[in-house]
């Protein structure tokens, strides 16, 4: 039974079925929000997020008693049973919060396209090359806003009257968002050097640090894509290896019988 449940779950007719029912859920999920649509057929649609919620639930039912605790040692199926049991939980009382978390469910499509969870794999994977990437940015951003809440907070009390502002505004700047019109040129107005500051600062947070981002994922994508080309070359390997060795076994075998007979004494 559970090598028939096992072959059951790994059927790729399956797989694209629980493709096609997450979509379908994501629209249904979206129509949800328009009142037109929810006084139109509002029961209908809540009577499907129920039925497909319950294809979900069994399908990870199923796995779970095929994987038993290997399941748990997957994170994607983690991830699965997670954003499942979110759905599940009652959205009602204290827990009527939870009714939005709904849409989560959408975010299956990650472990249902291969092609998304290596993207995602490879996010995760740059995590840890991140770490010294934001630590650069954060004293950056506390150099700055020390200096420009020292410098221009007197005289800027809304972008740079205390540290917290002042690490608000620098993070404006950094995104580039109103920097010159919103920023810039006013505090100019009563600095005029205040662009030997605010220049730099544009060049190494928006211009080199975040680049350093991009080149970290960018090297993590290319990290992902060699171990599938890898593992895709190993098992082409394989397929091509795998009847010349049966062959060999077969004849070794053959060559085996053939000298166990000549070596038995005649009668």
């Amino acid at each position: 039974m559970p090598a028939r449940l096992e072959g059951f779950l790994a059927d790729p007719r399956l797989e694209r079925a629980i493709l096609v029912l997450i979509l379908i859920n994501a629209i249904s999920l979206g129509l949800e929000t328009s009142p037109t649509v929810m006084d139109a057929i509002g029961p209908a649609l809540l009577a499907l997020d129920r039925a497909i919620l319950a294809v979900f639930v069994v399908e990870l039912m199923l796995r779970l008693v095929v994987r038993r605790l290997n399941f748990f040692r997957d994170p994607w199926s983690v991830f699965d049973l997670v954003v499942v049991a979110v759905a599940v939980v009652p959205s009602s009382g204290p827990f009527s919060i939870l009714r939005a978390l709904r849409i989560l469910r959408v975010l299956r499509l990650i472990t249902a396209v291969p092609s998304l969870k290596r993207v995602v794999g490879a996010l995760l994977g740059a995590l840890p090359g991140m770490g010294s990437i934001v630590l650069l940015l954060v004293l950056i951003f506390y150099v700055g806003a020390v200096m420009t809440t020292k410098m221009f907070g007197a005289d800027h009390q809304e972008a740079f009257g205390t540290l917290g502002a002042s690490l608000y505004t620098l993070f404006q700047i950094m995104t580039l968002d109103g920097w010159s019109s919103e920023v810039v040129r006013p505090v100019m107005a009563s600095h005029p050097l205040a662009w030997l500051f605010f220049v730099p600062f544009i060049l190494v947070s928006a211009f080199i640090a975040l680049n350093l981002f991009i080149g970290v994922v960018v090297n993590a994508m290319q990290s992902e894509h060699d171990a599938v080309m890898a593992e895709a070359e190993a098992a082409a390997r394989r397929a091509r290896e795998d009847p010349i060795l049966a062959e060999l076994r077969a004849l070794r075998a053959q060559v085996g019988a053939l000298e166990a007979r000549l070596a038995s004494p005649p009668r």
